[in-house]
């Protein structure tokens, strides 16, 4: 069966309460504005691209080799079947999202050889059978990522199923499962992945099927983590996998940073569908002490390039940081699910804040080059001894290219992240231009908004109402922390109700043609770094409006070296023109602000100088700041998002 209308279907769709919904099928479309052109450079040139750099990186030979029509060696990766799944995943978002026929039949056929390299009992592993050997199986699931890759499989398989009606992928995919649920439980083997993914997967296969089976292995991954089960199969250091701790008592995310989010995104997911409000608190206050003591100041997450991992609090380095582009995918998928469940709209800012300047600055603004790892300085001369370092700039592609094609997915379904259905309304948490609508047109229940901005570059939202319920409804608009001064202009015959932190809602009988206006003031700001984070001390970082900025060495002038700045916080930050070599790019119409400098100059020829030897502060300079995700789209060089500060008596 299969249904080839576009229509752009939720990535969590849960089957517990929540206090928010996601919107439906085919309710949410991003129409124009900034998102509206990354998602269109996503499908252009990352999706397209992403077929062909599957196919040179062997990948999808690989399920050749495993369906016995081509012979040869797989690739070495044991984790190589998860980026075609998460390429695929996104694919199907694209499709829902645009009905696009290329990748429609990219799909189809990349589908037919999966489900042909699928083994008759449901495994499916290209790499792990062909190069260790089916009697290997689960033999070592602290390192084999079979769990993991069955977990994009299956989040691929839904995806698929939702957007284009095509139910090929989702057979393949409860195969694997029933076999997996199968295996592992209190009356099968002892086990748990060492890569978390499968959790929050099973949980959606759960909510997809009603198969209450799929939620319990979950449960059975989840509960076995934190007793030795890993540590007793390959005496492995059980803190990097977050097994040093049973999920229930976990008070901070450490370790691999991305295994610990994705573990704690599928900790939700139970938490939600066992109704378990306990568990829901305890997740609550784990993402909070994540984005309090362990994130850096664009929200990325990873401060250590050891083990990809957490470091201890406000352990944040600023060009070693690692910040992974998948761990900042990871954290908008947890806070995701946290806002569905509580409603609460600091969720919602933090994924405003994660996209923006943690998530877009892995991928270049064509679409076509990515950073693995996101630190927020680098410094000049830096010897470039591993492709992941950004000093040598974005690569096409990676030997494990985990994170590519997981920005592929987020962008691709990002207009379901967009609003959701409360209650009796709309609640709009982020603001890209588009259509977003709930409620039942065919009973007249339908609230519908057109959304026009040019936000992040200007503060002006206006939202249009398109369809309206005859019963009074509401209509919910986030407000960011750092928006003070807002004016939201409204219908008089809208009651506003008493603004809750982070929100301000309409109430009452909307009607079509209804418009609200809402002006976020996008006056420039600095932020300070905590006193523990001692790597920023004496340092501010730069924002407008959500957006962080940073300075690269080629949009100063002559003599200016920004690694021997001091910023004067006190003086005035000026919109400036885009520099001429980033406004020819794509997504070129970007904010720029020009801030006052001082140069400094070394106040002893020693490399150590005696207490109290001050630098020289020198003459003044204007200086050109750039918003950090659009940093490395021209050539790579010296990139610092803190500066040091000088005071305001200078």
């Amino acid at each position: 069966m299969t249904d080839t209308d576009p229509h752009l279907a939720p990535p969590v769709r849960p089957a517990g309460p929540t206090a928010q919904r996601p919107l439906p099928a085919g309710a949410a479309t991003i129409t124009g504005g900034f998102w509206g052109e990354r998602l269109e450079t996503n499908r252009t040139h990352a999706l397209l691209g992403g077929y062909d750099r599957l196919e040179e990186a062997g990948m999808l030979r690989n399920l050749h080799i495993a369906a016995g029509t081509v012979d040869g060696e797989v690739t070495p990766l044991i984790f190589a079947d998860s980026d075609v799944y998460k390429w695929l995943e996104a694919v199907a978002y694209e499709i829902g999202r645009t009905g696009d026929e290329q990748l429609l039949a990219l799909q189809r056929r990349v589908t037919a050889w999966i489900a042909a390299a699928q083994s008759e009992d449901g495994y499916l592993n290209t790499v792990h059978d062909q190069r260790l050997g089916t009697d290997r199986r689960w033999s070592n699931l602290t390192d084999n990522h079979e769990l993991y890759c069955a977990g994009h499989l299956i989040q691929a398989a839904i995806a698929q199923h939702r957007c284009t009606g095509d139910t090929g992928l989702l057979e393949v995919a409860t195969r694997f499962a029933d076999l997996i649920a199968t295996t592992f439980g209190p009356e099968g083997r002892d086990g748990t992945p060492g890569h978390p993914e499968i959790e929050m997967a099973l949980v959606e296969l759960f909510r997809e099927t009603g198969e209450r089976r799929y939620l319990a292995t979950a449960e059975f991954f989840l509960d076995r983590r934190g007793h030795g089960v890993l540590h007793a199969e390959r005496g492995v250091n059980p803190t990097y996998y977050s097994d040093r701790v049973p999920v229930r008592e976990t008070t901070s995310v450490e370790g691999h940073a991305v295994r610990a989010v994705y573990l704690a995104a599928g900790a939700t997911d139970r938490a939600i569908e066992t109704e378990d409000a306990g568990h829901l608190a305890q997740q609550e206050a784990l993402f909070e002490d994540m984005m309090r003591t362990k994130a850096f100041v664009s929200g990325g997450l990873g401060s250590r390039w050891e083990g990809e991992s957490f470091g201890a609090p406000y352990e944040l380095p600023t060009d070693r940081g690692y910040a992974e582009t998948c761990a900042a995918i990871a954290a908008v998928q947890w806070a995701w699910r946290l806002l569905l469940a509580t409603g609460r709209p600091r969720y919602a800012e933090a994924i405003e804040h994660l996209l923006y300047n943690a998530v877009l600055p892995g991928v270049s603004l064509d679409g076509t080059a990515y950073f693995y790892v996101n630190p927020l300085q680098v410094r000049s001369g830096a010897v470039v001894g591993d492709p992941r370092d950004p000093a040598g700039g974005r690569q096409g592609w990676f030997d494990c290219a985990c994170c590519p094609p997981n920005v592929m997915r987020t962008l691709a379904s990002l207009a379901q992240y967009v609003a959701t259905a409360e209650e009796q309304g709309l609640s709009l948490h982020q603001y890209a231009q588009g259509s977003y609508r709930c409620g039942d047109p065919g009973s007249g229940g339908e609230l519908a908004v057109d959304v026009v901005t040019d936000y992040p570059a200007d503060g002006r939202i206006e939202v249009t109402v398109t369809a309206a319920p005859s019963a009074p409804a509401s209509l919910t608009l986030r407000v960011p922390s750092w928006a003070s001064g807002y004016v939201l202009d409204a219908p008089g015959h809208l009651e506003r109700a008493d603004d809750t932190a982070g929100a301000v809602q309409l109430r009452g009988t909307f009607a079509p043609g209804d418009r609200i206006v809402l002006e976020l003031p996008m006056t420039a700001r600095f932020v300070v770094g905590h006193p523990r984070n001692d790597a920023v001390a004496g340092s501010v970082a730069l924002f407008r409006g959500p957006l962080l900025f940073a300075l690269e060495q080629q949009d100063q002038a002559p003599g200016t070296d920004i690694e021997q700045l001091a910023v004067l916080p006190d003086q005035p930050v000026r919109l400036a023109p885009t520099p001429t070599t980033l406004s020819a790019l794509p997504s070129g119409a970007l904010p720029a602000l020009s801030l006052s400098a001082r140069h400094l100059h070394p106040g002893s020829a020693e490399p150590y100088p005696a207490w109290g030897t001050a630098p020289q502060v020198g003459e003044q300079a204007d200086v050109l700041a750039i918003p950090y995700f659009a940093w490395a789209n021209r050539a790579t060089g010296p990139m610092r998002v803190w500066i040091p500060a000088l005071p305001a008596t200078t």
